[in-house]
C-alpha cells in the first residue's frame, strides 16, 4: 500500500514531465489533430486540477487499459496548469515543424 501512496506524493521530475508531453504531443500531430486538441485544451485549462482528481477516481474503470501508473502520471501531469500549457505550445511547434517541412517538400 506504501507504493500507492507515494504516486500521490511525488511530484514529476522534469524529465518524466517533458518525456509524457512530446509523446502527446506527437501522438496528436502525428494523427492531425492539432487544431482541435489545442481549442479543447485552451478552453478545459481552467478545469486541469478538476481533470486530474477525476482521473484519480476513475482509476479502477481506466487502469486496466492504460495501467495504473500511466493514470497517476497523467494525474500528477493535469495538477498544474502550467503543464497544460507547456503541451499547447509543443504541439504549436511540431505543427509548425510540420508546416514547413511540407512547404521545403512542396517547394523541390
Amino acid at each position: 500500500m506504501e507504493r500507492i501512496d507515494r504516486w500521490y506524493e511525488d511530484e514529476l521530475s522534469d524529465e518524466e514531465r517533458d518525456a509524457i508531453l512530446e509523446r502527446i504531443a506527437q501522438g496528436i500531430v502525428r494523427r492531425g489533430m492539432a487544431a482541435p486538441a489545442v481549442l479543447f485544451l485552451e478552453l478545459n485549462k481552467p478545469l486541469s486540477f478538476v481533470a486530474s482528481q477525476s482521473l484519480i477516481v476513475l482509476t479502477p474503470f481506466l487502469a486496466p487499459f492504460v495501467g495504473i501508473e500511466n493514470v497517476h502520471r497523467y494525474s500528477r501531469l493535469l495538477e498544474k496548469r502550467e503543464n497544460v500549457e507547456l503541451l499547447i505550445e509543443r504541439i504549436e511547434q511540431l505543427e509548425h515543424e510540420k508546416g514547413q517541412e511540407q512547404a521545403d517538400a512542396t517547394r523541390l
